[in-house]
């Protein structure tokens, strides 16, 4: 009868890490694709911004793979408390994750029309937001792996950081547009970049605050600190 029961439990475990093992791919898949769609764009290489288009179905496909070895676990096996948040955190982080991936193309597709132009000053700026997420997106992945609280609400904490820089780069590319109307449609697409990142961040604190929620138990409120002003502008 022991033996039964530790192969039950065995298998249970195996299923769970199953599930740990697909979100790990996926968010490694999705730094991935934003560090070589900021790449594309420093570099103008409209080989790496392809590439990330092409990824993008993989990391769909992996979604679809974590959904289903949820529902499997879900159904075979009803987890409860503790495991329930596990099943249920990774769902929402895979959807967040689907969401980063397809920020991160919308990115790259921007990068094979700006790379045909020449060199705007703003690019800088929002080279320094990419970058800027990219740390928060790395930073929110393993405090998810860890289950480290303090790490996740310090993501948390420093989305206002993203917003203020995110406002600061709309601000200046709008100046640059007025200033040379001949920049326009460069600028508009950079405009759209930028908003890109910093949504990609938002999703990042997202994943933060569903580690937290998996942690604890607790869900966190909807009113997190923003430093986006560009709405009020």
């Amino acid at each position: 009868m022991t033996n039964r029961v530790d192969h039950i439990v065995s298998s249970y475990d195996k299923e769970l890490h199953i599930l740990d093992s697909q979100i790990d791919r996926m968010a490694g898949l999705a730094e991935s694709q934003l560090d070589t769609a900021l790449k594309a764009l420093a570099q103008k290489d409209n080989e790496l911004a392809s590439s990330v288009l092409i990824s993008d179905q993989q990391l769909d496909d992996l979604q679809t793979q974590v959904e289903a070895q949820a529902l499997r676990v879900l159904a075979l096996r009803s987890p409860v408390a503790d495991d329930l948040r596990r099943v249920v955190t990774a769902l929402k982080i895979a959807g967040e994750i689907e969401r980063i991936g397809d920020m991160a193309a919308n990115c790259a597709k921007r990068a094979l029309v700006l790379n045909q132009t020449s060199s705007l000053a703003p690019l800088h700026g929002l080279l320094v937001l990419g970058r800027t997420v990219q740390g928060r997106l790395k930073a929110s992945f393993d405090a998810y792996r860890s289950m480290e609280i303090f790490a996740a609400q310090s993501v948390r904490d420093m989305d206002v950081d993203v917003d203020a820089l995110y406002s600061s780069l709309f601000r200046e590319i709008l100046t640059y547009m007025m200033e040379d109307p001949r920049t326009i449609t460069a600028g508009s697409h950079l405009l759209f970049l930028a908003k890109n990142l910093e949504r990609i961040g938002d999703h990042a604190t997202n994943i933060a605050e569903e580690t937290i929620f998996l942690v604890t138990g607790k869900t966190l409120p909807a009113d997190r600190p923003k430093g986006d002003t560009t709405t009020s502008e």
